[in-house]
């Protein structure tokens, strides 16, 4: 799953569900917690040994796409360090390991406080809810605690939130910038340029897109350009001048090498899909087990989780040993 259907499949997720369950045979995720084999692909790499398991044996889901693998090895090590058993297995769709969270086959799992508070207020409250009684706003604060009246219900528990985000953004040329002297998404709009924009063809209703630049910056949206969400053909045509606006996410480690800079979403636009844990709460609800994932939590930063991207993506480095690295550099792991 690419951040891109993360984001963009949360208020869509409820209406997949009954489908995507149906789709789940095979062999149970539960085989993992008795070191037996697992439905989903196991992690590789130093970091997805299990451990002395004293404090008993946790299974944390990965949802498939770089970020998120990172995210799930950086949990199982930390963990890990603390007495617990540990395995990661790879689930790529929410519809599939959210209801295996619920039932205990996953016991702790990387999320993001705005995507998964929406896409289970689409599961509890009918597909319509998101767009028209929203849970999730710029504001973290409020929006984890909208999740964590979702996700008590459910027998899930929503960790502390902190500073690393990943959420939508959009980039233009460096060249682009610095001629018209943009930092801000507000810069553009006051600048009165015509841009367009290249995205998913859905850019033009997504009030986070096309429809909120236009009302919350006043930002003169052309058209919009289908290349995706993210896209080297996207971030290309932004390059090559084609386009002058791509929506892309906050972590996204190709920036650079396309000489693309990101605009500050300076109003809020987007909603806070802050990183957090989100465990069992029967299973994994522990203050101990909170606690070990709260000193990750209060250390990563978004530029953290753009480099570890970058070490994963450019460097083509394993995700256990890209989080093994950064936690013993963070002293969360003794060398």
């Amino acid at each position: 799953m690419s951040k891109s259907t993360r984001v963009l499949g949360a208020s869509l997720g409820a209406l997949a569900l009954t489908v995507s369950l149906a789709a789940c045979g095979g062999d149970s995720l539960e085989k993992s917690k008795d070191g037996g084999g697992s439905a989903a692909s196991a992690g590789s790499g130093t970091g997805s040994g299990s451990g002395s398991g004293e404090k008993g044996k946790l299974v944390i889901g990965a949802a498939g796409f770089t970020e998120s693998n990172v995210l799930a090895e950086l949990y199982a090590q930390v963990l890990r360090a603390e007495g617990y058993g540990t395995s990661v297995t790879t689930v790529n769709n929410r519809e599939l390991y959210e209801p295996a969270l619920e039932k205990g086959e996953i016991d702790v799992v990387p999320e993001y406080a705005a995507t998964l508070a929406e896409f289970l207020n689409a599961k509890v409250n009918g597909p319509k809810a998101p767009e028209e009684k929203p849970v999730a706003s710029s504001d973290v604060t409020a929006t984890v605690a909208g999740l964590e009246k979702l996700a008590a219900p459910l027998g899930l528990k929503a960790l502390a939130a902190g500073g690393a985000v990943d959420q939508n953004a959009f980039a233009v040329s460096k060249e682009f910038a610095q001629k018209n002297n943009l930092k801000t998404l507000s810069d553009l709009g006051k600048s009165g340029l015509k841009v367009k924009i290249a995205a998913g063809d859905e850019c033009t209703v997504r009030p986070f897109c096309a429809p909120g630049l236009k009302k919350a910056y006043g930002i003169d949206v052309s058209g919009v350009d289908p290349k995706g969400v993210g896209t080297p053909q996207a971030k290309q045509a932004v390059k090559d001048g084609v386009d002058q606006l791509v929506l892309t996410t906050t972590t996204d480690a190709t920036l650079d090498s396309f000489g693309l800079v990101l605009l500050e979403d300076d109003k809020k636009l987007q909603n806070a899909d802050n990183v957090l844990p989100v465990v069992n709460a029967k299973d994994a609800g522990s203050p101990e087990i909170a606690a070990a994932l709260d000193k990750l939590t209060k250390v990563l930063t978004t530029a953290d989780l753009v480099d570890l991207n970058r070490k994963v993506d450019a460097e083509r480095a394993k995700p256990a040993d890209v989080a093994k690295a950064y936690l013993e550099s963070k002293g969360l792991l003794k060398k």
